[in-house]
């Protein structure tokens, strides 16, 4: 078995509070628990000897090995196929409709000889808190569990386990149409084990599960040209959403590189403003109106939370429950996904000042009122609040969108959003007639377009660059036409984005900038941004550049893997590179196909 497996190599299954990655192998190796930010416990990926991991799979070498869906769900089927036999392994995790906060998480792992006898190897080896605290193990006949400081992992099977030091093994042998598995919980240190499985319960929590999935899907109201890959990115979305407060996370994962043997390896499982601002269009437009309520309640409470208190109004990130605490610290004892040193766990961008955020909230804010999101007067005077300071502050260097680490500049993008800000606040004070300071909030809308026009625009480049102190293009301003500040057919914007083809524009593909041209204080390169090659699918759609649009979207989904998630970024041989799978990048993908099935339809002239 390869030490390490593509990052791409991954299905994801969740129950709305964490999630656990299972490779086309059958392993598990990325659980953390009680949430998505824990310590994990399984953790292969970022260290194959010390990080932990959970097999189940064929003894038998399997020579094609397939992953899929069920049908708009997230229950996720790993077949393995020999000419001995057909195996299945079935995850699963049911979510928690209750949507309170629990330390108690359950994996269910059901396995299935399809055709011929298959033998089947269980092979668990949890290890703690990032693979740093001892664990014990007892086992009695089918039942296993591991004690750790502060947490504890039943094992039931519906077949023998026995203890190998401190892991667990067991096999069992299934001929055609026989069903086994195990179920895995995770809790706190008290917790009882779960009930006895029964092959009869298995099969009925695994159709309870399809049935959650697919009822839930059902209330989308996409009917365009790309429903799997809408559909499946929306499914994402949900998994990656932190069901207690409805705040969505940036991605599963943390510590996989953006270079393989780099240092560009961050921690994503906190919740952006950013990311998750601009989600609630997407969801509102999918018809996915409830969580598109709770995060927009999520975010009202951020930007209360810190109305009387000094400095910034808004941190860009937040754990899952709104704690602002993220510290950065290095697992000096892992040695990263296949060698991508240091593995870094919290983030210390949580500290950075990047007023793009305020434009991202506001917008979050005025996309919500269509379906009557709104905070009521107390969100509405902390809101206005939050616009007056930002009258006060918005003329700042900052570190801008992507985090650099190079010390702050007048990125071209946080002022974008500055005018979105003021911009959207001013619509909402005069459609919901609430008090307002309208004439000044117009006054610095207007400021802010004029510095961008004057300062941000490159007679060299003829286009819009990423700060104000240099000719360096960046694809973060291909939200521009989906936030209004120029038309989609603007001579400067079209002129722009001809210049974002010739510098940023690789095969349809598109980098986030050029970082020998514009250091960001990190070494090594990365690859191209997929989250951008969707916004310059939307970019293209709107200009009326359909061919090219349409091609650009249909060969970016060639880049989806086997299941059809994406991680951050495409590298130079086609590989998926970053933390995975990325919400913003399915975000994106949704907004896109939105913005081209559009176009597309008035160009056939189908809409009236």
């Amino acid at each position: 078995m390869d030490r390490y497996p593509p990052i791409a190599d991954h299905g994801l299954v969740g129950d709305l509070q964490t999630a656990a990655l299972i490779s086309s192998k059958g392993v598990v190796d990325w659980f953390a628990a009680p949430r998505f930010d824990s310590p994990s416990i399984f953790a292969a990926l970022l260290d194959h000897d010390r990080g932990g991991h959970f097999r189940l799979a064929p003894v038998e070498h399997a020579p094609t090995c397939r992953q899929l869906y069920y049908p708009d769900s997230a229950v996720l089927v790993t077949r393995f196929m020999s000419e001995d036999g057909v195996g299945e392994v079935i995850d699963w995790m049911l979510p928690d409709n209750s949507k309170r906060a629990s330390d108690r998480h359950t994996l269910i792992r059901a396995v299935r000889a399809v055709r011929g006898t298959v033998r089947f190897e269980l092979d668990c080896r949890p290890r703690f808190d990032y693979g740093r605290a001892d664990h014990q193990v007892t086992v009695d006949g089918q039942d296993a569990v591991f004690r750790a400081p502060g947490a504890a992992l039943h094992l039931r099977a519906l077949f023998p386990l026995h203890r190998s030091d401190r892991d667990v093994r067991g096999t069992v042998t299934l001929d055609a149409g026989q069903t086994s598995g195990v179920v895995m919980t995770s809790c706190g240190p008290d917790g009882e084990a779960p009930p006895p499985p029964t092959e009869a319960r298995l099969t009925e929590q695994l159709w309870e599960a399809v049935d959650h999935w697919q009822t839930w899907v059902r209330q989308s109201n996409y009917r365009g040209r790309w429903p799997d890959a809408v559909h499946r990115s929306a499914i994402t979305l949900k998994l990656l959403t932190y069901a207690p407060t409805g705040a969505p996370i940036a991605a599963a994962t943390m510590g996989l590189p953006e270079q393989v043997g780099g240092e560009r390896n961050w921690d994503y499982r906190f919740t952006w403003v950013r990311d998750a601002s601009l989600s609630v269009r997407a969801l509102l437009d999918l018809g996915f109106t409830e969580e598109a309520s709770a995060y927009t309640r999520w975010l009202g409470d951020r930007i209360h939370d810190r109305l009387e208190m000094p400095g910034e109004r808004l941190q860009i990130m937040y754990r899952v429950d709104g704690d602002p605490q993220l510290t950065e610290e290095i697992l000096e004892h892992f040695e990263g996904y296949r060698g991508s040193y240091p593995v870094r766990a919290g983030n210390a961008a949580m500290d950075q000042l990047q007023l793009d955020i305020y434009g991202e909230a506001l917008y979050a804010m005025a996309e919500g009122r269509e379906i009557g999101v709104q905070a009521g007067y107390r969100g509405w005077k902390a809101a206005a609040k939050t616009l007056d300071w930002l009258a006060d502050n918005w003329d700042r260097p900052d570190e801008g969108i992507w985090e650099t680490r190079g010390g702050r500049k007048d990125f071209t993008f946080s002022r974008v959003m500055t005018w979105v800000a003021f911009d959207r606040g001013m619509r909402l004070a005069e459609e919901f007639s609430r008090p307002a300071d309208i004439v000044r909030w117009r006054s610095t809308r207007d400021a802010v377009l004029k510095q961008i026009m004057e300062r941000g625009w490159s007679e060299k480049e003829r286009a819009l660059v990423q700060h104000y102190d240099g000719d360096v293009l960046d694809a973060s301003l291909l939200l521009i036409p989906r936030v209004g500040l120029l038309g989609p057919k603007d001579p400067a914007w079209l002129s722009t984005l001809d210049a974002m083809d010739r510098k940023l524009v690789s095969d349809s593909l598109v980098y986030r900038y050029d970082p020998a041209a514009s250091p960001d204080g990190l070494r090594g390169s990365e690859g191209t941004f997929s989250l951008c090659t969707f916004l310059y699918v939307d970019a293209l759609a709107r200009a009326g550049r359909l061919r090219q649009a349409r091609y650009a979207f249909d060969k970016m989904l060639t880049y989806a893997n086997h299941v059809g998630l994406f991680a951050e970024e495409i590298g130079p041989s086609g590989e998926q590179l970053g933390n995975f799978p990325q919400a913003f990048t399915h975000l994106a993908l949704i907004d896109a196909a939105l913005a081209l099935d559009e176009e597309l339809d008035r160009a056939e002239g189908r809409t009236g």
